[in-house]
Formats: C-alpha cells, structure tokens, sequence
C-alpha cells in the first residue's frame, strides 16, 4: 500500500528494497506521535520513567518515532541506534533506564549476553517495565525474561503498514487481547474472504485488519496486515496474532517479501529452485536460502554465490546465509518455504486456510 517512489512527494516511509512508499506530511507524523504516546500511556509508561528504545537493529524503523513520543510522557528515552548489545548495556547504566523497549528475541538474546559475555546480573539494571514490539511474542520467552529482570512485560502491536503502535496487551496473559488505543484502528477478516468480521466473531482463523483514519492518504482502506490469530466463539476483543501469511514472512522483526525474493532470484541465471528455511533454535531467528543450480560449472562457482548474497542484500536488512546444493537440477521447481519458528501458514491465503480447518 502506498505510491510509486518517483512520484511521490515530500517525507517518506518506504520498503527496504524502496520499491513501495507511504507519504508522512507533518498531520501524519504529528497523529502517529500521538497514537505512539497513547500506546505507551496505556501500556504503563509514567512520567517519572527513563525509557532506552533498542529497535533499530532487528526491529523495523519505528524506533525512533517511539523514543520521541517516549521523551513526552517519561522523564526521559534514548533510542540506541543500529547494532551492539553491549551499547544497549552502557546505555541502560549510563541513562538509569528502567523501561526497555524492544523486540522478544531481541530481549532474550541481550539477557543471555548479560548472563555469558557481560557477566552482569540483570536484577543489577533495576528494569520495571519491559515493552515488546515487532515480533509475534513467545510465551515461553515472554515467561523466562520476566523473571530474570523480575519486570513487568506487556506488548505493543505495531501496524506493519507504517509502524506506528496502534494497540497494547499484557504480554504475561496468553489468552489477553489487544487493546486499540483508540476505536476503529484493527479488525478482523476472514483468511480467504475481503470482508471484516463483526463482533462477537465466531471460532476460527481470522487475519488482522488495519485502517488509518489517522493518515490523509490512507484514510478509508482496510490493509490486510499478514498476521493471523486463532478466534474462539463468541469473542470480542481483538485477538492476538500468532502466524503470519501471504507474501511477507517476519524474521527478525522485518518483513521480508517473498515475491521480491522470488524476483531477485529469477535475475540471476542458471537457478533452477530455492528454499528459504528460518529456524530459532537459539534466542534470533535464522535465515538460509539454498539454490540448486541447473548446469555443474554453478555449482562452486563464488561469483554466483556472491551474487546471490548481493541479491539479497538489496532486498533487505536481514542476514540470510547462502547454501549451495552439490547437485544439479535442469527442471526448474517452485520454491518452497520452510519456516521451523510455526510462524509462517503459506503464501496463499486460500490453500491455507483449506489445510488448516482440515487439519493439514
């Protein structure tokens, strides 16, 4: 959803490949500062806080934009900048921050380091209030972080179209719902049906619906957000998505596009099939593509894999590890998509659905 990048005027949102921009005049920038410091009132920051936002490394780019509306209802907040958990530690010390906003795996993969690298007790960092955003949110992490710090975690739901967090929920409630900051922002549609469900929805499978009345351009559309929850009979609330589908799957917070993937791929000759696997097998998700190649001169050949990985690089800021398989395939297959997390349901949203209600 947005406008062709050489047409489009004034500050923009865009995609990491740049292919797709939103615009963000001054009234939309000013809105989203607004629903920012209403999510994060209501998700339990005070005025008294000192807030450290660490998304811009493996969150998408909706960092800054929460420190600022951050800076309005706390005492004070940070943003850290891109990398470095290490950073993220003197700055927690050095700022006497004691709200952590941040990814789930991103949490979880800082408190290991406090634990192994730092050797830092995290009780020592006095943390009150832990804020997830930008990635679906696993329980079992979500269980485990609260106790190391012995802090209070709820969640942000950030709209995967501009950023901005529209809605909270307490993060340490599995079956808690999200909570709109204000009425009308999310919905629910059926996977295989463009319509919104009404309230109280029937049990089943629904995706999350966005609107932005709030937004001069996109005020009026309904955007299908990629994210699916699992509804029972008679609920109300909006429920909490745990998968995704269609043709972006979130890894590492960032929504990767499959068809563009699928696109860089067909530019470079002599591919015949891939597969792009993402696993969690420790604290961040992982990402391999494997390409088998249709003629044996491919096969060891560094330039082509090195072409691969600059593909892929152009496409988006997440690592993804380039496997080459040793044998060679002349038949061209479709590509297949393996996500081992349980997160992704499938690229189509009928056939899907189909196999989910049948149990497949």
């Amino acid at each position: 959803m947005g406008l062709s990048p050489a047409t489009a005027r004034g500050l923009l949102l865009t995609s990491p490949d740049g292919e797709t921009v939103v615009p963000f005049g001054d009234t939309d920038l000013a809105e989203a500062l607004g629903l920012t410091r209403e999510a994060l009132t209501a998700a339990g920051v005070t005025g008294g806080d000192r807030v450290v936002v660490a998304l811009n490394n493996d969150g998408d780019l909706g960092g800054a934009l929460i420190a600022q509306a951050a800076a309005d209802v706390a005492e004070a907040a940070v943003a850290t900048g891109p990398r470095g958990r290490m950073r993220l530690l003197r700055t927690l010390q050095a700022l006497r921050g004691n709200v952590l906003v941040a990814t789930p795996t991103g949490a979880a993969d800082f408190l290991a380091r406090l634990h192994l690298e730092f050797l830092v007790d995290p009780l020592d960092l006095g943390l009150r209030l832990l804020v997830f955003t930008g990635e679906i949110v696993d329980q079992r992490t979500v269980r485990h972080v609260a106790a190391e710090f012995d802090t209070r975690v709820v969640e942000l739901y950030a709209d995967p179209v501009t950023g901005v967090p529209v809605a909270h929920r307490d993060a340490e409630e599995p079956a808690a719902v999200l909570r709109p900051v204000r009425p009308g922002l999310l919905h629910c549609a059926p996977l295989d049906e463009d319509r919104v469900l009404p309230s109280p929805y029937p049990s089943g499978t629904a995706e999350l619906i966005v609107t932005h009345e709030w937004h001069d351009l996109l005020d009026g559309i309904a955007v299908r957000t990629g994210q699916v929850a699992h509804i029972t009979d008679g609920a109300t609330g909006i429920p909490t998505p745990w998968h995704t589908i269609g043709d972006h799957i979130l890894i590492r917070g960032r929504w990767v596009p499959l068809s563009g993937l699928d696109h860089a791929l067909r530019g470079i000759d002599g591919i015949s099939r891939w597969q792009l696997e993402i696993d969690r097998r420790g604290t961040l998700d992982t990402s391999t593509l494997g390409v088998t190649f249709n003629r044996p001169s491919l096969v060891n050949n560094g330039m082509w894999k090195g072409r691969i990985a600059q593909a892929l690089t152009a496409l988006t800021p997440v690592h993804i590890d380039v496997t080459v398989e040793e044998t060679v395939e002349e038949t061209s297959a479709p590509p297949t998509i393996t996500d081992h997390r349980g997160q992704h349901l499938g690229r189509d949203r009928k056939t899907s659905v189909r196999a989910h209600t049948t149990g497949g």
